[in-house]
């Protein structure tokens, strides 16, 4: 069979069974499944009621750990072979990635090295599943995470942090608007300075940036809004401590804010041989801080990721997989570990 064949083939059975965050059981059995088949042995993290990380290791004691994640966001689209690309949701986010990372990591192993594959869930979200591992014991010195870097070594990343805006204002009639005070226009009116702050900037990864992800507010089109919140998402380049005065001064006393999941940005361990790129989306490095030297690599591209069209080529799901192992040899040379 051809490695094309069996990375398409790994990639469609974990798209087949969905797994959006906080609904990942299903794809973490299979995947225990497939790796207990393969002559892995498979241990499950607890992160929640119902819902566990795994981890496998080719033997005792891994120096080197291979590790991606296998919840996706919604909605759910079932896989679906065209040619050379591979459709469907978590072809490159990540599920396609597992798959170059399981055959990469079944090389490595045939070399005697001693690795592990650490499939964690809750990414998109919280990253509960990255913060449950790293509250379990490892010998891991060097972390290879997978993410669509459109097959680049990334040097940093942003962090992320989800704020809430909340106005509040005075019900009334719509027909006498003098008599209350709309949370929704001031939300709005608020909203529409966003831009005016002056946020940080960092000569590697670039401008902070801002999203106002979704809105709530109000009663009905006859009611002057009582309430109304924004969810915003800031990528971060800057520790976060930076921002929140910057916020509150934005917000003044028109607003309350609430801190929501924060992630830091990092700067990332690099090895010749690699085209290398920033990106300004947040993984669970952060959140890996006991397994050892971070590297990001992976196939495929985040433009596409979280979309109807999210898709990867298979070609480069193959290619990955000797990219992963030639990744993990210069890794482990580099801390001196193993062959170069």
């Amino acid at each position: 069979m051809t490695l094309e064949r069996q990375v398409a083939d790994l990639a469609i059975r974990l798209m087949e069974v969905e797994s959006t965050s906080g609904n990942e059981g299903g794809v973490v059995a299979v995947a225990e499944g497939l790796l207990a088949g393969r002559g892995w042995h498979c241990d499950r993290i607890p992160v929640a009621e119902g819902r566990d990380a795994l981890l496998a290791t080719s033997a005792a004691d891994p120096v080197l750990t291979l590790s991606t994640h296998l919840d996706t966001v919604p909605p759910w689209i079932p896989p679906r072979l065209d040619g050379d690309t591979l459709h469907g949701r978590g072809a490159c986010d990540a599920k396609g990635i597992a798959a170059s990372m399981i055959l990469a990591a079944e090389r490595l192993r045939a070399r005697g090295l001693s690795v592990a594959l650490l499939l964690v869930i809750g990414e998109e979200t919280t990253h509960d599943g990255a913060h449950a591992a790293n509250a379990r014991p490892t010998t891991s010195r060097i972390l290879i995470n997978g993410e669509p870097t459109e097959s680049t070594l990334a040097v940093g990343t942003k962090g992320a942090m989800r704020v809430t805006v909340r106005t509040h204002g005075r019900a009334a009639h719509s027909a006498y608007p003098e008599m209350g005070h709309s949370a929704t226009r001031e939300l709005v009116q608020l909203l529409a300075t966003l831009d005016e702050v002056r946020w940080p900037e960092d000569p590697l990864l670039g401008p902070t940036t801002v999203n106002i992800g979704k809105l709530e507010g109000g009663v009905a089109d006859n009611v002057i809004a009582p309430r109304a919140e924004a969810r915003l998402m800031l990528r971060l380049v800057t520790p976060a401590q930076e921002i929140w005065p910057l916020l509150r001064a934005w917000a003044g006393d028109r607003a309350t804010l609430e801190e929501g999941v924060m992630v830091p940005p990092v700067r990332l361990a690099t090895v010749e041989g690699f085209r290398t790129s920033v990106v300004a989306f947040a993984t669970d490095i952060p959140a890996l801080t006991q397994w050892g030297t971070p590297y990001l690599f992976g196939p495929g591209s985040v433009h596409v990721a979280h979309t109807a069209d999210e898709h990867v080529s298979v070609r480069e799901l193959a290619d990955a997989v000797a990219a992963y192992e030639r990744l993990a040899l210069a890794a482990l040379a580099r801390e001196g570990l193993g062959p170069a």
